[in-house]
């Protein structure tokens, strides 16, 4: 499967985390730690590899931050 980057804003990020699409906050841990949206992972942007994502549901949209 290919991985498709789309920007979007804030109502269609919303519909997707809805129909259940995992979220990923890329922000350092600290910054992580003091806010985030519910029930997002985090995985900071510098760790984003293979490896990082193997946590990932492949059947289910990933909306990144």
């Amino acid at each position: 499967m290919t991985a498709v980057v789309t920007n979007i804003d804030r109502t269609r990020m919303l519909d997707l985390i809805e129909d259940g699409a995992q979220v990923v906050d890329v922000l350092p841990e600290g910054e992580y730690t003091a806010q985030h949206i519910p029930g997002a992972i985090n995985i900071p942007l510098k760790r984003l590899d293979v490896e990082a994502t193997a946590v990932l549901r492949r059947d289910k949209p990933v909306v990144v931050y």
